[in-house]
């Protein structure tokens, strides 16, 4: 199947590791050329080198140094993407999720950094892409966010208070711009084999006395599938939300999970 992106230009934040770069390396793999972006230099070069590889048809891939939390990020990679490409299409929001833990152990302090990052960089984001995603004529905007907005996780209080006011932005804004041609979907991952789910089961393993291991491979167990997902397939759908064949598929969330939600909706 061809997903009509050849020629297609992406921006995909927090895309130096994990969810995101799996989504860069799948737009990639189709022939769109992307805009990257992370905190760390270094790891972003290497996701850069990797992404050119998975390309094809001509893809480039660039990158900018951002932390999407930071209010400026947003217009400065927009700029960046102008200054390269000269237009976007598919916009893919994504950034690192908050710190586990209770109730209890989360301040003001905690409660305004995990805004700004998992609510207010997809805002942003959104807000300084539209003029770009609607001369496109064919834009997409596509948030990774997590199960969590369907079945709350333990431990991750911060994630299920925010992640789901992501979800109620990109409702309401699916329906204000769907005339301009413009999607608005979710992709919402289980139990993906990412550095941020190790480091997720590493607490959860300090917590029972057990090995990261044994905490993946318990993990699993609960999981219809029987095994923990891989980067790769959010990838593929990622890719797919931001093809032609998805231009009728607008305001929804998908989770990625093997079964794990029990909801029907």
């Amino acid at each position: 199947m061809d997903l009509g992106l050849k020629g297609c230009v992406a921006l995909v934040t927090a895309s130096s590791r994990g969810l995101g770069l799996a989504s860069a390396k799948a737009l990639a793999g189709e022939g769109a050329s992307a805009m990257l972006c992370g905190r760390d230099e270094a790891r972003l070069a290497t996701a850069v080198t990797d992404t050119q590889a998975a390309a094809r048809d001509g893809a480039v891939i660039a990158s900018l140094v951002q932390d999407v939390a930071a209010p400026d990020a947003a217009g400065k990679l927009v700029a960046e993407v102008e200054r390269r490409f000269g237009k976007l299409d598919v916009l893919v929001t994504n950034a690192g999720g908050p710190p586990p833990g209770g109730f209890e152990r989360a301040d003001d302090a905690a409660w305004d950094t995990a805004y700004q990052l998992t609510l207010m960089s997809a805002v942003r984001l959104m807000r300084a892409t539209l003029p770009l995603l609607r001369v496109s004529g064919r834009g997409r905007i596509i948030n990774l966010l997590s199960t969590s907005v369907k079945q709350p996780i333990d431990n991750l209080l911060l994630s299920n208070a925010l992640r789901p006011a992501v979800v109620g932005l990109a409702k309401t804004l699916s329906s204000e711009v769907a005339s301009d041609g413009i999607t608005v979907n979710n992709v919402l991952p289980g139990v993906i084999l990412t550095d941020r789910q190790r480091e997720l089961k590493g607490a959860e393993a300090a917590r029972r006395g057990v090995s990261v291991e044994q905490v993946i491979r318990d993990a699993a167990q609960v999981i219809p599938t029987r095994r923990i997902g891989q980067p790769e397939e959010v990838g593929a759908l990622v890719a797919f939300l931001a093809s032609t064949q998805a231009g009728y598929l607008t305001g929804v969330s998908i989770q990625v999970d093997g079964g794990l939600v029990l909801g029907m909706f």
